[in-house]
C-alpha cells in the first residue's frame, strides 16, 4: 500500500475503538489454508456456516473462518486491519463503502478468474454485477451476494380498522400537490391520544398516539428507508450516472418538491417529528409497540421486523407516484478479496462457491435476504411467504423494472458529511427546501475536485 492510500486510511479510523466480534469456527488440523471471511448481518451466520461446511466437505485443504461484527463495528475494524495490512482474506462489501476501497486499489480484480473459469455473471439479476465493476468498466470487484428493495410494512389490524384491505394497499398513489390516496391513507392510519384518526374532525395533531408511518433518520443524501421512494417516482435519479455518478441532482425540482411534501407530513400529524424519529428508540421497536401503522423499510428487515411485532403483519409495494409507476432503490452486496490476500486461488474457490445456486440456493430457503442469482431468489419468495409476508411486493419491482440501482461513488463519506445536516435541517424545519440547492452545489464541487487532494 503506498503512503498516501495509507494515509487516506488512517484517517478514516479516527477516533475508532477496537471492538469484539464473534468467530465461528476453530480451523481444522487437516487444512493447508485458512481464509478469514468477514461478514456484518448475524442473521445470515447459520446460512453462511452451511455453505461454508458444504464448501470444506468438498476441498478439505481449505478451512472458512467466520467472523461477524455488528455494522458500525465491521466497517471500524475492517478499515483497522486495510491499514494494518492484515484484512480478511473475503469479506461481505457494500455499495456505499465499495467506490472507497476500489479507488484505494485494496480489491482484488476478479476478471482473470471469471474469464478463466468461464464463471457466468447473467445468472444474476440484472445490473447487480455492473455495481462491482471499476469506473473503467474493466474490472469486476465483487460477486453478487443478495439484493434488496423496499416497501411499506404495515399493521394488518389497523388497516382493517380504518376500511383498507390489501388489494387497496398495492394500488395507493402519491403526488406532492395534496399527497393522492397515499396521504389519505395515513391519515386513516394516525390516531391521537383521544382516539380520533386523522381524516377525522376534532383530530389533534400536536398530542399523536399513533403515526401514519415511521422513520428514523432524515435520510442524508440517500434516503433508501426514508424518503427515496418518492423522489424516484417523481422522475429524479441521484446522478448523472451509476456507478461513478460524478454530478448529484439534489437541486431538481422533482426532487426538492418530492421532499417538501414528505416533510409536510410532520405538521400535518401523519409522521414524527425528526427529534422524535431520531430519539434513540428504534423504527422497529416503534412500529412493533404499535407507536407506528406502517413503515419503509427494506427486505432484508423483514425477519427483525416479525420479530419485533406483536400483532399480524405483511407489507405492500411503495406508492405509484406522478411518473405513473412506483420506485425502489435496488441495492445489493458483493463478496470482495483483499488485494493484500496470501491465498488468491482458494479465496476465489470460495466467492465463486458463494455466488453458486447451490449456496445461493441455501440462503433462500433461510428467508433473510434475495439471494442474487435470479433461479435462487424464486426459491426464496415461498420462504418468505411461510413468515407471512407477501414478498412480491418486493420482487415487483423487478417484474416492472421500477428499481434504481444503488449510488455508487468514490467519495460517499464526503457527500454523505454535506448532504445529512443539510437534510435534517430541512427535516426539522430548520431549513428551506430551496437550501438543498447550496448543499447539491457543495456536493458536486467536491466530486469535482481530483481525488487525490
Amino acid at each position: 500500500m503506498n503512503r498516501k492510500k495509507k494515509a487516506a486510511l488512517s484517517g478514516a479510523l479516527a477516533l475508532a475503538l477496537g471492538l469484539g466480534a464473534c468467530a465461528s469456527g476453530t480451523p481444522q488440523s487437516d487444512a493447508d489454508v485458512t481464509l478469514r471471511y468477514w461478514l456484518w448481518d448475524s442473521s445470515q451466520l447459520p446460512g453462511y456456516r452451511q455453505c461454508a461446511e458444504n464448501f470444506q466437505a468438498d476441498n478439505p485443504d481449505i478451512f472458512i473462518s467466520m467472523e461477524q461484527y455488528g455494522w458500525d463495528d465491521y466497517w471500524t475494524q475492517l478499515t483497522a486491519a486495510l491499514v494494518a495490512e492484515n484484512a480478511p482474506d473475503v469479506f461481505t462489501n457494500h455499495t456505499s463503502r465499495f467506490g472507497r476501497y476500489a479507488t484505494l486499489d485494496q480489491l482484488l480484480d476478479l476478471s482473470d478468474y471469471i474469464e478463466r473459469d468461464d464463471y457466468d455473471l447473467t445468472q444474476f439479476q440484472e445490473g447487480l454485477p455492473e455495481l462491482w465493476k471499476t469506473e473503467s468498466g474493466s474490472g469486476q470487484l465483487g460477486i453478487p451476494k443478495d439484493w434488496d428493495t423496499v416497501g411499506l410494512f404495515y399493521n394488518e389490524e389497523m388497516v382493517e380498522e380504518a376500511g383498507y384491505t390489501e388489494e387497496d394497499l398495492w394500488e395507493l398513489e402519491w403526488n406532492p400537490e395534496d399527497g393522492g390516496t397515499y396521504e389519505e391513507f395515513l391519515a386513516a392510519m394516525t390516531i391521537d391520544a383521544n382516539g380520533v384518526h386523522g381524516n377525522e374532525p376534532g383530530f389533534d395533531s400536536n398530542n399523536v398516539v399513533t403515526y401514519g408511518i415511521g422513520y428514523n433518520e432524515a435520510g442524508s443524501g440517500y434516503g433508501q428507508v426514508q424518503w427515496s421512494p418518492y423522489p424516484l417516482s417523481n422522475g429524479w435519479d441521484y446522478a448523472d450516472e451509476n456507478p461513478w455518478g460524478r454530478v448529484f441532482n439534489y437541486d431538481d425540482p422533482n426532487f426538492q418538491e418530492s421532499i417538501e411534501w414528505w416533510q409536510s407530513l410532520i405538521g400535518k400529524g401523519y409522521m414524527p417529528s425528526l427529534a422524535i424519529a431520531s430519539s434513540g428508540i428504534g423504527t422497529l421497536e416503534s412500529f412493533g409497540a404499535g407507536a407506528y401503522a406502517t413503515l419503509i423499510e427494506g427486505s432484508w428487515n423483514m425477519s427483525n421486523v416479525a420479530s419485533r411485532a406483536t400483532f399480524d403483519l405483511d407489507v405492500a409495494p411503495t406508492p405509484i407516484g406522478p411518473s405513473g409507476q412506483r420506485a425502489s432503490v435496488m441495492n445489493g452486496l458483493a463478496d470482495s478479496i483483499w488485494v493484500g490476500t496470501g491465498h488468491p486461488e482458494e479465496a476465489w474457490k470460495w466467492v465463486s462457491y458463494m455466488g453458486s445456486t447451490e449456496c445461493q440456493d441455501i440462503i433462500a430457503q433461510e428467508a433473510v435476504v434475495f439471494p442474487a442469482i435470479s433461479s435462487s431468489t424464486e426459491l426464496a419468495i415461498p420462504a418468505f411467504e411461510e413468515l407471512g409476508f407477501n414478498a412480491e411486493a418486493f420482487s415487483i419491482h423487478l417484474d416492472e423494472e421500477t428499481t434504481v440501482t444503488s449510488p455508487v461513488v468514490d467519495r460517499w463519506a464526503q457527500l454523505d458529511s454535506i448532504m445529512n445536516p443539510a437534510m435534517a435541517a430541512v427535516i426539522a424545519g430548520q431549513s428551506d427546501v430551496s437550501s438543498l440547492t447550496d448543499a447539491n452545489n457543495q456536493v458536486n464541487d467536491m466530486m469535482a475536485r481530483d481525488r487525490d487532494d
